[in-house]
């Protein structure tokens, strides 16, 4: 099972970039095979209805606008003011109020292969969140470790687009989490181009490569993460992508971690050699059994159909 967390923690119209880089890799998950129900989007501000657009309730990441990445059944799960450190914790942690909706939670356990993508404003050591308040690179490695203890992932892929990016992700000492930065302590991270008319920069370096590799990845692709960081080149992003220490992933290396085992989300199907009804043993013949003898058989079976279901594809 393929899960998502996309987050903008940037606020404010010269912003706009950071809100069309996680709308840029909300867009590509989603065209990969994973759902809204397993994708947690975060916005800070609503760059799509800002008086400020000229090209009202739309968002672009390319001066061309051949892709308009804020469709109209675009599901946002926390915006303006919800974004929080607080709530991006909590979501992580699944530690949400009770009755918080099943749309605001992310759903996984330890089957689950994670994405979690981050973009903004940042520094040494720290995110900021809406300008007001910062995420601390030592937190967040906590908050990964407490997913670890609590069984919330199986394989989890972090990726975050800010200045000093690297700073977020060399704490990282949970197993099988693999992390990469667009950039190293001391760099800055770089926007790519603008738009005229829109009048400010529709995305960052980083994330724009991210894209260009992810345009050319099927639902059935075999590119790995390999072929992804092997994309990614200083001349092009204009720093120096930093990533997490290799050895905490311990159960497969880059080179055979498929992109879709992240970024999409293909179901898998499992054949039996023989048929439900003759795996349950239940047959209108079948009056010689007591009704409790049915039952048994019955909820063994349904047990045996569960585990198949949380097998980690």
């Amino acid at each position: 099972v393929s899960t998502q967390s996309t987050g903008d923690a940037s606020r404010y119209w010269f912003n706009y970039r950071h809100a069309a880089n996680a709308l840029s890799i909300y867009y590509s998950v989603k065209r990969l095979g994973i759902p809204d129900s397993h994708i947690i989007l975060m916005l800070s501000d609503d760059m799509a209805c800002n008086p400020r657009n000229p090209t009202s309730a739309q968002v672009f990441n390319n001066r061309d606008r051949h892709v308009q990445i804020y469709p109209d059944d675009v599901e946002v799960d926390y915006r303006d003011s919800e974004v929080t450190v607080e709530n991006f914790f909590r979501v992580l942690t699944d530690r949400l109020p009770e009755g918080t909706p099943s749309s605001k939670r992310l759903l996984s356990d330890e089957n689950s292969n994670i994405l979690v993508y981050l973009t903004g404003h940042g520094g040494d050591g720290f995110l900021k969140f809406q300008d007001t308040e910062e995420m601390n690179a030592l937190e967040l490695s906590d908050v990964f470790q407490q997913m670890h203890e609590k069984k919330r992932y199986n394989e989890l892929f972090f990726m975050i687009d800010t200045c000093q990016a690297g700073s977020m992700v060399l704490p990282i000492k949970s197993p099988n989490i693999l992390g990469v930065g667009s950039s190293t302590v001391g760099q800055d991270s770089l926007s790519h181009h603008g738009d005229k008319e829109i009048g400010v920069y529709v995305i960052d370096r980083f994330t724009y490569y991210t894209l260009d590799f992810l345009e050319n990845v099927q639902p059935n692709s075999r590119a790995t993460l390999n072929d992804l960081f092997r994309h990614y080149t200083t001349a092009e992003i204009r720093s120096t992508p930093q990533y997490s220490n290799l050895n905490l992933f311990r159960t497969r290396k880059p080179g055979d971690i498929l992109i879709t085992d992240f970024f999409g989300s293909v179901r898998q199907t499992v054949l039996f050699d023989q048929s439900v009804e003759k795996l349950m043993n239940i047959t209108a013949s079948g009056t010689e059994r007591t009704a409790a003898d049915r039952a048994e058989k019955s909820n063994g079976v349904v047990r045996e159909l569960e585990a198949v279901t949380q097998l980690p594809f």
